[in-house]
């Protein structure tokens, strides 16, 4: 069974190929544009065929999908300032992608879409992400399923919850916005690169909200973090203004600081996302939160690998 996965040197990709890698009969091609981090999945998985590319713009990626039984389309911008960022590699990569598949026969594809299309939230991630899934629900002629995670966490994770600890380790002083009591739905990557696997095997079809199964607050959950890797850091809340000015001043000397003002914005909207049965429907057990934090933080193989930004 050859998968072909789009954005594999990320969170999810790299996840997803260090579970799906142990299944026999399965070859696995991984297409990414980062070039550190690409040479960092083929150093851990010599056995995965990886491609560098942007998938916007190179026309070289294409013929790695010749014989290809499934795409896992998972590329995704997520942070930046840019909005043309978010439109290539959420929208004009996905067309081509749609394109490929079509020109080589692919059989069935698997669309990592995210909850923010059910959100409140207004930002250039929402929007591409709201657009993504709207181009790939006009793909008729190829089955498919379309999976909508919550925020997510775990091995290789840059940017939120794996920047945030790290931040925590190097400063004495932790702040966090307003009162901290903004319910979060964090989804442990393990978990959905499992139901990403189910998928294959089952070719399931259909649209999934696939949130966290466990509800907590944001200030709650960094005091989790905080207690499993026994930091140090002092937890500070500050006023929401406060935070949000310094997250503007930061962003005026870092291109692509890895926490924006959006994502702040985003962060304290009270909203929580649909929960299904989706143990049930994948057959994935749904690993507890504090259990999925102990893995994420202190696993010995992967726990400490850090992805660039």
């Amino acid at each position: 069974m050859k998968i072909v996965i789009t954005g594999a040197a990320g969170l999810v990709g790299q996840n997803l190929i260090a579970r799906l890698k142990t299944r026999p009969h399965v070859e696995i091609v991984g297409i990414d544009k980062h070039p550190e981090n690409t040479r960092l999945l083929r150093r851990m998985h010599p056995q995965v065929q990886v491609v560098e590319a942007d998938l916007a713009h190179d026309s070289y990626w294409q013929r790695f999908l010749d014989g290809a039984d499934a795409v896992v389309i998972n590329q995704a911008q997520i942070g930046g300032l840019n909005e043309q960022a978010f439109l290539d590699n959420n929208v004009l990569a996905t067309q081509r992608i749609v394109a490929a598949m079509r020109a080589y026969r692919v059989p069935y594809f698997v669309q990592v879409s995210s909850s923010v299309v059910n959100s409140a939230a207004d930002d250039f991630y929402t929007r591409s992400k709201t657009a993504q899934e709207k181009l790939v629900n006009q793909v008729t002629d190829i089955p498919h399923v379309v999976l909508r995670p919550t925020l997510m966490f775990g091995w290789f994770d840059r940017k939120h919850l794996g920047w945030l600890r790290r931040f925590m380790a190097r400063t004495p002083v932790f702040p966090v916005p307003g009162d901290g009591c903004y319910i979060r739905q964090p989804l442990y990557v393990g978990d959905f690169a499992e139901i990403i696997i189910a998928s294959l095997m089952r070719r399931q079809t259909g649209t999934f909200d696939i949130s966290g199964q466990e509800q907590i607050f944001y200030g709650d959950l960094i005091r989790l973090i905080k207690r499993t890797v026994k930091a140090r850091t002092l937890l500070v809340n500050i006023p929401y203004r406060l935070f949000w000015l310094l997250l503007a001043l930061y962003a005026r000397i870092n291109a692509n600081p890895p926490f924006t003002t959006s994502q702040l914005k985003a962060l304290v909207i009270p909203e929580t996302f649909p929960t299904i049965d989706w143990p049930g429907i994948f057959g994935v057990d749904a690993t507890p939160l504090e259990e999925a934090v102990r893995e994420t933080y202190l696993d010995a193989e992967y726990g400490n690998i850090v992805l660039e930004f």
